[in-house]
């Protein structure tokens, strides 16, 4: 008896579907960082604190990355068509509240809504790629996420400064946000090619590990903003105290979910990997430094230098550049032939990169364009770009099958969650060194919070080579 071979028929428009997930991963990820550039000018405009200059990307973060692996599960249960349409359509809603909100906390509140949308819409774009591709098509479409991510990367804050100077309308800063809106109706007119999918077996819903992890890392971060860092008084120590003690409950909470042969929001045997754990603080300690700085860079421009919104959006395009070209090298050629070597490189150069910034910092008149920066910042995009592919094959290489969806999100949750903490630290390092001193306290400011990233450059680089000798071989 002969047993026929089923094969699952091709999506027939899964070009056209693919086109709307690209759009939809390209429009959450620009959204992270377009605003950075148009921050200050909100502030101008809507008043309020100096440090609601950071809750303008941490209100987008927090959430983003705490509901990530819920928004996944979500998917799984109630289909992955059905909450893509409806995280895009709430994304919409929200960046049009954001473009009309009439003060700082409106603006911060519908930031918020924005993260939550984005955190449902990002996990379910590799379930339907699978759903709409069979064979090696699979890997050609997961392959375009890549160069998406790059590009959102380069365009973000560039396309910030632009679109705040040009004040098309009179609508200002406004415009970074009412941008979503044509893109989103296209992915929305687009979502009717996808294909309905769901997980075959119904994982449960962790409510509880859900709260956990969100009351936990809010009481992490939020005593983090606006203040000094190095002199925090006792009640934030308190507060960043029980931030720790309820994410350690969240994380016994999550063995007794798994014990008791429920879906918990994380997967508890990805820590029985050796170097797991080391490249969570890998992975949080680099995108802390990233994101962090490309906000302290547009402070130190505009609010200590008095420099416009589109010359700062323009002074961030040797990062992203180099970052773009750095990311394409090394997915394509060089970690397939050097391996986690190219991770170590990326640091070495990301750390040069800083220095280079410090002393350029140290050269510059309080009244000036600080020219010499430019170089340093390329030379931390083309650092970023090295690591990040090195990364992530390396981090994810040794896990079972079975493992790699929770670990992809915990690792991109974490990524969020490094941003968000490196806007809240590095943010303060700065806005606390500068107070009210004007461009002469501006520069010793950024130097600061540049020597602030180079201490967490050498956590990442620690944490990296904790990742275990078992990726050694994988990345061979």
């Amino acid at each position: 008896m002969t047993t026929r071979q089923v094969i699952a028929p091709v999506h027939p428009w899964r070009r056209a579907a693919l086109v709307a997930l690209l759009l939809g991963e390209a429009m959450n990820l620009l959204d992270a960082t377009v605003v950075q550039v148009a921050a200050p000018a909100i502030h101008a405009d809507l008043g309020g604190a100096v440090s609601d200059v950071q809750w303008f990307t941490t209100a987008y973060t927090l959430p983003f990355a705490v509901l990530l692996v819920t928004g996944g599960r979500l998917g799984d249960i109630a289909g992955r068509r059905r909450l893509f349409v409806l995280g895009v359509t709430g994304f919409t809603a929200a960046s049009v509240a954001c473009a009309l909100a009439p003060t700082v906390g409106a603006l911060i509140g519908f930031r918020a809504v924005q993260g939550a949308a984005a955190a449902v819409i990002i996990p379910q774009t590799i379930g339907l790629i699978k759903a709409m591709f069979s064979g090696a098509e699979v890997s050609r479409a997961l392959g375009g996420i890549g160069p998406v991510m790059g590009l959102a990367a380069v365009c973000g804050p560039v396309l910030g400064g632009v679109l705040t100077h040009a004040d098309l309308f009179g609508s200002s800063w406004r415009a970074v946000f009412l941008v979503n809106v044509p893109v989103a109706l296209v992915v929305l007119a687009l979502s009717s090619r996808l294909p309905e999918d769901r997980a075959p077996s119904r994982p449960t819903l962790d409510v509880t590990g859900t709260v956990l992890a969100m009351t936990g890392t809010g009481l992490l971060v939020f005593p983090l903003i606006g203040a000094d860092v190095a002199q925090l008084p006792g009640r934030s120590w308190c507060v960043v105290a029980a931030g720790l003690a309820v994410l350690a409950g969240f994380a016994v909470h999550q063995r007794r979910v798994a014990a008791a042969g429920r879906s918990p929001l994380v997967e508890p045997s990805l820590f029985a990997h050796r170097g797991f754990p080391a490249a969570l603080v890998a992975s949080a300690a680099f995108f802390a430094v990233t994101n962090g700085l490309m906000t302290v860079v547009v402070l130190q421009l505009q609010l200590g230098l008095g420099i416009g919104v589109l010359k700062s959006g323009l002074s961030l395009a040797p990062w992203s550049v180099g970052l773009a070209v750095a990311s394409w090298a090394a997915g394509a050629h060089l970690v397939r032939r050097y391996g986690r070597r190219v991770m170590y490189a990326g640091l070495g150069v990301l750390l040069a990169g800083l220095l280079g910034a410090v002393v350029a910092y140290d050269s510059a008149s309080p009244a000036t364009y600080p020219r010499p920066l430019l170089p340093a910042l390329a030379a931390v995009g083309l650092g970023a770009g090295l690591f990040a592919p090195a990364f992530f094959t390396l981090a994810l290489a040794p896990l079972r099958p079975q493992e790699i969806g929770s670990a992809a999100g915990l690792l991109n949750a974490v990524q969020q969650l490094g941003a968000t903490l490196g806007v809240a630290v590095l943010g303060s390092v700065y806005l606390d060194t500068a107070g009210p001193g004007g461009p002469e306290a501006s520069l010793p400011a950024a130097q600061a919070a540049f020597w602030a990233a180079a201490g967490l450059v050498g956590v990442s680089l620690v944490a990296s080579g904790g990742m275990g000798g078992a990726r050694k071989k994988a990345a061979g």
